[in-house]
């Protein structure tokens, strides 16, 4: 997917001094966890650059807020992965410390979590809801919030897959935070799976090869044995591995069905074809075939975050960070509909009116900027949506002196997707009117995701946190009527208070 040409990064002077500050936290943190035993450094590419030993981060800095009068339209991508969360709370919780910026991807955290959205147009894959409110970290401004709903399908009406494990065992797979878990992820994977569908499992250290040739669903004994077989060891020839799964899966494709790959490594690619930039490539000439992806990243200190978020990005696919066994459950277990997608490709245009609006500031999706010309163009990459996912995207707006500001919409979303197996995109749009609430008024949807973003902003110390705090978060996502069947969101309020404490 492209960059959006006309993205704004962060001043010169400002990368600077965030360089040196963040080369300087980190060699603090490396020096500490060198003492305690602790893999917790990292090094980050992309608009700012630290280069340490660790895991590797893109940096690619905050969206500015942008003047509507020169630019009224807002474009980007859809953003359903849910690493970036997992990856922090893996920080915070086990290794008590904050994040680097680089970890730090607002939308993932937001999206992370189930929030219910109605799904009410059967008419197509997808729902869309929004709405206005004051900005509860700056009371001056507004808030909008954009909701999706990936359509729902229930349990016995899902199609028939074919799933290839591809499975990186190389030596950086020891240790029971890395290929052990991924073991017994995919086992209860396997769990789930009925006797329409079928797997296969691939595994890559020096070369790549097939342990378990396409197997039906129904014989769950034979492929856990096959998994509970695999040990790591050798180099990561993981572009191999990726070419030997594309085959597979092309060899096995399911006309009408859900073929995908669910690809489990560190990312630390190191024989054949492994820069960000020739994975990329790969990925971008395997999309065409029909067959979605799932990238699950496991470990630290030579986590390469970075080159799976953007193979995921460029291969119609999505990524999943696992940091403990109840992580895994909600991938394989909680949010299984979501390996099924119902729309690829989904783009949104928000279109402000300049009567209404002065400026808006996207939250997040930073990577995921798209150009104007871009959402008409289906040839254009975009992200999926699964069975019964919702997507949230928030934008800070300043809002413009108006008293008639209530008969007009304040802003419209244009949406485009595509059926799974379709190449020609469906348009959908909706009008949305700020019926002035106040961030009390706000639904309970709005209150916790501005949560979840204000406590993005704290952990990055964000130019734009404004009156955040770790108290008011608490506040805003206290006492809210919101499911939560496995306690996600009451993990969250723990994940606030011990951050507070950092």
């Amino acid at each position: 997917m492209k960059r959006n040409k006309n993205l704004v990064g962060l001043k010169k002077s400002k990368m600077k001094v965030t360089r040196l500050i963040l080369g300087l936290l980190t060699i603090g943190m490396v020096s500490s966890c060198e003492m305690d035993g602790d893999l917790g450094s990292y090094e980050v590419y992309g608009d700012s650059e630290v280069t340490l030993p660790g895991d590797t981060y893109n940096e690619v800095g905050e969206n500015p807020f942008v003047q509507v009068l020169e630019q009224p339209i807002s474009t980007f991508s859809v953003d359903a992965d849910g690493a970036s969360y997992a990856n922090v709370r893996r920080f915070i919780q086990q290794d008590n410390q904050l994040p680097p910026s680089g970890a730090v991807r607002t939308e993932e955290l937001i999206n992370y979590f189930n929030l219910d959205y109605e799904y009410t147009d059967p008419t197509h894959p997808i729902s869309l809801n929004g709405e206005v409110s004051q900005c509860p970290w700056n009371t001056s401004n507004k808030l909008i919030r954009i909701g999706m709903k990936g359509k729902p399908i229930p349990q016995n009406e899902l199609p028939p897959s074919n799933f290839v494990f591809l499975i990186d065992v190389s030596g950086s797979m020891g240790g029971e935070d890395r290929l052990e878990l991924l073991k017994n992820g995919f086992k209860y994977f396997v769990d789930e799976l009925t006797s329409a569908d079928k797997v296969a499992i691939v595994t890559y250290a020096g070369s790549a090869g097939v342990v378990l040739e396409s197997t039906s669903g129904d014989n769950k004994t034979e492929i856990k044995k096959a998994i509970d077989a695999l040990g790591s060891g050798g180099s990561t020839a993981g572009a191999e591995g990726i070419i030997t799964a594309y085959e597979i899966a092309q060899q096995n494709f399911v006309e009408g069905g859900n073929n995908r790959i669910v690809i489990g490594t560190d990312g630390d690619f190191n024989v054949g074809p492994s820069s960000q930039e020739e994975l990329i490539t790969l990925i971008e000439e395997k999309r065409d075939f029909g067959i979605f992806l799932t990238v699950l990243g496991v470990g630290r200190g030579n986590l390469n975050d970075a080159a799976l978020e953007q193979i995921a990005n460029n291969g119609n696919g999505t990524y999943e960070y696992i940091d403990n066994l109840e992580q895994l459950r909600k991938v394989f277990i909680y949010d299984y509909s979501k390996f099924y997608t119902v729309a690829k490709d989904v783009k949104v245009q928000v279109e402000f009116n300049s009567a209404n609006v002065e400026a808006y500031r996207l939250i997040g999706y930073e990577n995921r900027l798209l150009n104007q010309e871009d959402f008409e163009d289906d040839t254009e990459d975009a992200g999926e949506i699964g069975s019964n996912q919702n997507i949230t995207a928030l934008y800070e707006i300043v809002p413009k002196e108006n008293p008639n500001y209530k008969i007009a919409p304040t802003f419209t979303i244009n949406f485009r997707y595509k059926l799974p197996d379709s190449d020609s995109s469906i348009p959908l749009d909706l009008e949305i009117y700020d019926k002035g609430n106040s961030f009390s008024e706000a639904s309970d949807f709005m209150k916790f995701t501005a949560g979840v973003a204000s406590f993005s902003m704290l952990i990055t110390d964000s130019e734009y946190k404004g009156d955040s705090s770790y108290l008011n978060v608490l506040n805003w996502i206290d006492n809210l009527n919101l499911s939560d069947e496995h306690n996600f969101k009451s993990e969250f309020k723990e994940i606030v208070k011990m951050t507070q404490e950092l």
